[in-house]
């Protein structure tokens, strides 16, 4: 996915690009993004290129080329009609998608928040849908996203406010992150290891505790398979 900062840079490229035929410069980008410095238009230019939208021609000043213009425009350009703005929003998921991969997505259901801390009340109620590369779906079972909140997980790269994608299993192998529900009423993200009758939920940060569960009252939902995460 691009994040909303990176989506409108790359169509603010793409337009000045198809309107001129010269990239605007990181001046232009920076007011036109309404970013407090220049470092920030770097920061998004260089995330655009290694996820392969962007190219830097060398030796050029201002030599920026689209390998692949915004989703939205391809989609729009593939069906005939006239691109259409995507509406904006505190968070939106723009999935990855070239001329081939452009359909190759699947919508999976964001079933709310779940802790990567001290555990929350499991949440049943799906909030909306997000879309995925359909390549991260590599088993029939189903899959579903939950947002992180907490940052007891953040040594292993996983930070408050992550998208988590999640493959539903019951089953989980010792040092695989999942999903656990204590006590049919907490959800929390975290390494699962088995120790006797017990099970051991483990952090990702060393100012937490391992939590200690009889194994009955532990049972998983899901183990991760994804993040997604917004940058600006």
């Amino acid at each position: 996915m691009l994040t909303r900062k990176q989506h409108d840079l790359l169509r603010f490229i793409h337009e000045r690009l198809e309107e001129t035929g010269i990239a605007p410069s990181f001046d232009e980008m920076k007011e036109a993004l309404g970013l407090r410095s220049k470092s920030g238009v770097h920061r998004l230019v260089t995330a655009l290129e290694e996820r392969g939208f962007l190219r830097r021609l060398p030796h050029r000043a201002r030599a920026l080329e689209v390998l692949r213009p915004p989703p939205e425009l391809e989609l729009a350009a593939g069906r005939g009609g006239a691109p259409r703005a995507r509406a904006g929003g505190e968070r939106t998921v723009v999935p990855f998608a070239g001329r081939e991969a452009a359909a190759a997505t699947v919508t999976v259901p964001l079933h709310g928040r779940i802790a990567a801390g001290t555990p929350i009340e499991a949440l049943e109620e799906v909030d909306s849908h997000i879309a995925i590369p359909q390549e991260w779906v590599r088993s029939r079972r189903p899959h579903f996203a939950l947002t992180i909140e907490g940052d007891s997980m953040i040594e292993a790269g996983i930070m408050d406010g992550d998208v988590a994608i999640i493959e539903s299993c019951d089953i989980a192998r010792d040092g695989e992150i999942v999903v656990a529900l204590v006590d049919r009423s907490e959800a929390t993200l975290k390494i699962i290891k088995r120790l006797g009758q017990h099970v051991a939920l483990i952090p990702a940060n060393r100012r937490y505790e391992t939590r200690m569960l009889e194994a009955h009252r532990v049972r998983i939902q899901g183990r991760l398979v994804a993040l997604l995460r917004r940058y600006h």
